[in-house]
């Protein structure tokens, strides 16, 4: 590589470096292995990658090949790496969604959304930890253990996709793909000092993805920029026979999002500031003083902001609100029940039964267990989740709202051990709604060099992802709060 610099590499800075001689996606490719093997069990020893792609070098000879013969990129995402989150189907790769109960277990086809990575040019460098089967937001399971935030050791890296976030914000990789069903996109983006796309529900397609509540499941990108985020949206959102919910994104999707990348993006919108989404208590402060900061970059943008007084619970939607385990025990044994005769495990019982799973989860599994879809419980909940649904959008209604702002996590990430506390991604979990998470600075810490990363939410109606990332866009590039942990330095 001459005149490449790999550390906080975009998709459009290798594409430049591609077409001007100065890298080859087999340089690239080797370099990102080359940072794989010197951080993730050494250094920072960040212990989020599963597996690498055996075939990694070989694809990208072939990436190469078609450039050299053709003069052209092979698609959107030519030789761009990805760290994908392991309960997102690889047909030449194992999925395990972190659990040793389906260790080995090689699915027949890709997921929609890997196909569509693999379409636009991309390699899949790696399969990322997570939280097992993406229950809970700590990133520790029984195919890996537990997942480090390399800002902070002694912290987790927010989760459940907290692999992708801890390789991402290390430079391992440029694309990383997440799946949210509470927080799990935005948590790692927000400890990681990252950029999270939770879009709307029926935007992306969750066919060939492990589910946990596909009343409330998506995927979405995590990436070290917006514009990343961006162009790897367009690349997997739209319409997909095998995913109904996607029906809903016919003419509601722009084309491409890449012309709401404007550096003026804040001028003239009116953001409302959820007071309630705010911590009170002497923990929260230091999160709160890094949100004062974020805040005024949104005025420096021209932006108006508007406190809302409206008292919204997180920690009563999760429990009253949220449909997550209810969904659990129906959706994830429809998936399991249509695997191979040859996997593994074909339900949850049989999951519990074989033992090959980190205990922290056997207490989910066994809630799970007990919870159904359709129970009276059940519907309450789909009925408080339409009430939440119809009060958000009178709240943007009354005040003239373009979106909501608060931080995702009311305290700092928390320390390996502990559990995610304060979390504020269940809002539009339990709605549907889309959500873009954006690095908001950083609390100081005594074991965390630079700080630990916080993140803010901006929230807004369904399919409204052009406002978001017009207003996410003009803060990162006003704010420039994104730094890359000094525990993983160039090579």
């Amino acid at each position: 590589m001459k005149d490449f610099t790999l550390m906080e590499a975009t998709i459009a800075r290798v594409h430049d470096a591609l077409k001007q001689g100065n890298v080859t996606v087999k340089e690239l490719i080797s370099a990102y292995l080359d940072r794989i093997e010197a951080y993730e069990d050494k250094g920072p020893a960040i212990n989020a990658i599963i597996m690498t792609n055996p075939r990694a070098l070989e694809e990208a000879a072939e990436l190469d090949h078609v450039f050299k013969i053709t003069g052209q990129l092979a698609g959107p995402l030519h030789g761009i790496p990805v760290m994908l989150k392991d309960n997102v189907a690889t047909c030449d790769m194992p999925t395990t969604a972190g659990s040793r109960s389906l260790e080995g277990f090689v699915p027949d086809e890709d997921a929609f959304i890997t196909k569509k990575l693999r379409q636009a040019g991309a390699i899949i460098l790696a399969k990322t930890n997570l939280h097992e089967f993406a229950i809970w937001g700590e990133t520790i399971s029984s195919m890996l253990g537990q997942t480090v935030n390399p800002y902070d050791p002694t912290r987790t890296p927010g989760g459940s996709s907290g692999g992708t976030g801890a390789a991402i914000a290390a430079n391992i990789g440029i694309i990383g793909i997440g799946t949210d069903t509470i927080n799990s996109i935005r948590s790692p983006a927000s400890a990681c000092s990252l950029v999270g796309i939770r879009p709307t529900v029926g935007l992306v397609s969750r066919a060939g993805i492990v589910p946990y509540s596909l009343t409330q499941d998506t995927a979405g990108p995590i990436c070290r920029t917006v514009e990343d985020c961006v162009r790897t949206l367009d690349v997997i959102a739209g319409y997909d026979p095998d995913d109904e919910e996607t029906a809903w994104s016919i003419g509601r999707q722009s084309e491409s999002y890449l012309p709401n990348l404007k550096k003026d993006g804040l001028s003239g919108k009116r953001l409302g500031v959820l007071k309630s989404f705010f911590g009170k208590e002497t923990i929260n402060e230091s999160v709160n003083q890094v949100m004062d900061g974020a805040l005024a970059v949104f005025r420096e943008g021209g932006a108006t902001l508007i406190e809302l007084d409206a008292e919204i619970d997180s920690d009563w939607m999760i429990k009253e609100v949220s449909v997550h385990f209810d969904d659990l025990k129906t959706h994830l044994n429809t998936y399991l029940s249509g695997l191979r005769a040859d996997a593994p495990v074909h339900s949850v019982e049989e999951v519990l039964e074989s033992g090959k799973y980190h205990p922290g989860i056997e207490d989910n599994l066994k809630k799970a267990l007990q919870l159904d879809v359709g129970t009276a419980e059940y519907n309450q909940k789909l009925l408080r989740q339409a009430a939440m649904r119809n009060r958000i959008m009178k709240i943007m209604a009354d005040h003239e709202l373009d979106a909501l702002v608060y931080p995702h996590q009311q305290q700092l990430v928390c320390k390996i051990g502990e559990s995610q506390q304060q979390r504020n991604g269940v809002l539009c979990s339990a709605t549907g709604f889309p959500s873009i998470a954006v690095p908001g600075g950083f609390a100081p810490s005594a074991e965390a060099p630079i700080g630990v990363p916080v993140g803010l939410e901006i929230a807004g109606r369904p399919f409204s992802e052009a406002v978001l990332i017009e207003i996410a866009y003009s803060f990162e590039q006003l704010s420039q709060f994104r730094k890359a942990p000094v525990s993983a330095p160039a090579l």
